[in-house]
């Protein structure tokens, strides 16, 4: 018989993580099973209607994922989220790095018990979003990619950094509006950042630039994760044997502060053999050479740019996909644009089709985790089945491996708002720089 987890299972699942569209939960237990694991568990939006046994595609969405014969049968999301990171992600990342996981049926006792559970853990912004869907019927069981797999290995410590790298290039659409030309020189994650402090998200803007992570430039690198280990917000964690150390789950972590970064100094004590003071430097240097040698943001950024519209050329091709009059064009008045515009309305369908399939997989891509996790070599005689990575300030060999996670599927209906939101950046950003020439010219 087909195992369930019912609610007397529950308590043995702790609250790791969430991000917009599941919750994450570390297993505490000792059933060999479930051992290094990690659940992945459904949310749906408060005051929505909780829903199990549906298609777990729209008709369009159908239509656009149609080369994907499991997707279009998948019989609930949960089924199209485990067959889209499988078929999709997998292929375009490469297996070795993504982790498709394995469903488990839950109960509805087992998700509202869970739900119930964790409430004192989450943020309170998350909780006001969404709540775990009490009708899934599976959850996704996939390995905690914070630690490594429990084996014959003698050393306990594991470091494991979480990285959130956004999107890496500047857009370089014809179909981007005169007025939103910035877009071609600042990155999506920096105008943002005007707009969640404008909105009170965070408290101050990131020192972090995704084009220095994504340069390849062992430099470059290195100024990038300094910038998010200074802000770390939501795109920053560090994990000791699991256990959180630096950042915040579910939600933005404040600047590190002299304290918490004094703290964080000194729990790297068993895993980096530095002289006070130097350890979280050597830490970062670690993660800036893996990254950087590595190459494993080439493939992430290959991804990425199957978005070659940019938002603004997309949104059209969804219209077409949708046969809807396309609401851009009637507020579009430069002339020069529209025509561009109506070169996208004259394309077949099959055209519409893969430019919002690939807009809408880069935009995974686009918001990702990659998990990267160390753990000190015991005997450097001894062959590994990771890659190695060395430390020459402190004469450290580490094993390493990364993964990708966080592959969510994008929901065709977000396409209009993925548009109102881009013009919304936009917009934010330019008046921020508006205000701050005004404020210098004051002075």
């Amino acid at each position: 018989m087909e195992m369930v987890l019912q609610a007397n299972d529950a308590k043995e699942w702790c609250y790791r993580g969430e991000g917009a569209v599941n919750l994450v939960l570390a297993y505490t237990g000792e059933n060999p099973d479930f051992v290094g694991k990690v659940l992945r568990v459904q949310k749906v939006p408060n005051g929505s209607e909780c829903e199990n046994g549906y298609s777990g595609l729209t008709e369009m969405e159908c239509l656009l994922w149609k080369e994907y014969e499991e997707l279009v049968s998948a019989p609930t999301r949960e089924i199209v989220e485990y067959y889209f990171v499988k078929r999709v992600m997998c292929s375009l990342l490469g297996s070795k790095n993504v982790d498709a996981g394995t469903r488990i049926l839950v109960n509805r006792e087992f998700l509202e018990t869970v739900d119930n559970n964790v409430l004192c853990q989450r943020p309170s912004w998350r909780v006001d979003a969404a709540k775990v869907n009490p009708l899934s019927d599976s959850v996704l069981l996939i390995s905690d990619h914070s630690l490594f797999p429990p084996g014959k290995h003698k050393q306990d410590f594991c470091i494991s950094v979480e990285i959130k790298p956004k999107c890496g290039f500047l857009p370089l659409s014809e179909f981007i509006a005169s007025e939103n030309t910035i877009k071609r020189s600042v990155t999506r994650f920096q105008m943002h950042q005007a707009l969640k402090l404008h909105q009170g998200k965070i408290s101050e803007i990131s020192a972090y630039d995704p084009l220095d992570l994504f340069s390849g430039s062992r430099d470059r690198v290195h100024k990038a994760i300094k910038g998010l280990f200074k802000t770390p917000q939501n795109n920053f964690r560090v994990f000791l044997n699991g256990s959180l150390i630096l950042g915040k789950l579910g939600g933005n972590a404040d600047a590190t502060s002299c304290e918490g970064g004094k703290t964080f100094e000194n729990a790297l004590k068993c895993v980096i053999q530095a002289v006070d003071g130097k350890r979280t430097e050597c830490l970062l240097d670690l993660i800036s050479k893996t990254v950087s040698s590595s190459g494993l943001l080439n493939k992430v950024l290959e991804v990425q740019k199957l978005d070659n519209s940019d938002i603004e050329g997309a949104i059209h091709a969804y219209y077409n996909v949708i046969s809807q009059p396309c609401m851009v064009c009637k507020q579009t008045v430069e002339d020069q644009l529209l025509k561009r515009y109506n070169s996208l309305h004259s394309i077949s369908k099959e055209e519409s089709l893969m430019i919002v399939r690939n807009y809408l997989i880069a935009a995974t891509a686009k918001d990702l985790s990659m998990m990267i996790s160390f753990r000190p070599r015991e005997d450097e005689s001894v062959e590994s089945p990771y890659s190695t990575v060395s430390v020459e300030s402190t004469n450290q060999s580490f094993d390493y491996k990364a993964s990708f996670i966080d592959l969510d599927l994008k929901p065709l209906e977000r396409m209009e708002y993925y548009y109102k939101l881009d013009q919304q950046i936009v917009s934010s950003y330019v008046q921020m720089v508006k205000s701050t020439q005004q404020d210098e010219i004051g002075a």
